[in-house]
């Protein structure tokens, strides 16, 4: 991606936290009026899960993207955890026990219920695929792993220390931590990510981890980058 010229505001973990990401977006949208150029929103994974709102944070990041702005979607540990799910490579007690249980709820699904009225049986999966929209299952299915320039990453959890870019493992991308911590100061790019939660945004080497746990704390964090600057923003401030 050629970020000359470019504003970009890169996007923790969601969560299923939908009125802290329109909380959000309304303060970038705010802040980039003092600036001219193109603007994107890189969202980097985990839009599902623990927090209450899945579906609508779903149905937000299929709608258009603030006027005036770009946006790019990366996928996460959590929505590769559900697609897993409904193709039958994950069991439903795993997912659910992942965060699954209140992105269902968030679909109208009482999984309690539903186990009880079926039981372990095909036919409680049958009923819960149903329950997702196809546009949902789709979206997901499409999103990339990564987004570089020259000069930054940005993925979900990190990257592979020694590994080029373009030959690092998905699962990696999704799910790495302590490999890529404690190489933070051997990297050539800076790398901007989410997936482990943080009290607050600080600066390791050449990364910087921007999930604040919104599903937890309320705050739902933003990077701003403009040339070599950055700035933090957030949900509750």
């Amino acid at each position: 991606m050629d970020m000359r010229d470019m504003i970009v505001y890169a996007i923790g973990d969601v969560h299923g936290c939908h009125d802290e990401l329109s909380a959000l977006e309304q303060k970038i949208e705010l802040d980039a009026q003092q600036f001219l150029g193109r603007k994107i929103i890189i969202m980097l994974g985990d839009y599902i899960d623990r927090g209450p709102h899945s579906r609508r944070v779903v149905d937000h990041l299929l709608a258009p993207p603030p006027r005036g702005f770009q946006r790019v979607c990366l996928v996460g540990n959590h929505e590769v955890a559900l697609l897993l799910y409904l193709d039958g490579h994950l069991s439903r007690e795993t997912w659910l026990g992942y965060g699954g249980r209140e992105t269902l709820f968030s679909y109208g699904v009482d999984p309690d219920r539903l186990i009880s009225l079926y039981g372990s049986s095909a036919e409680a999966d049958a009923r819960i695929r149903e329950a997702i929209p196809d546009s949902h299952v789709d979206f997901l299915r499409t999103l990339p792993a990564m987004v570089c320039s020259d000069q930054f990453v940005f993925v979900h959890a990190g990257i592979r220390p020694g590994i080029a870019l373009e030959a690092q493992d998905e699962g990696d991308l999704l799910n790495i931590r302590e490999e890529f911590f404690e190489a933070a100061h051997q990297l050539d790019r800076w790398v901007v990510h989410g997936h482990t939660i943080v009290d607050v945004p600080t600066l390791d080497g050449r990364r910087l981890d921007i999930d604040t746990g919104a599903f937890q704390t309320g705050r739902l964090t933003a990077l701003r980058i403009v040339g070599k600057y950055g700035r933090l923003l957030s949900s509750r401030d």
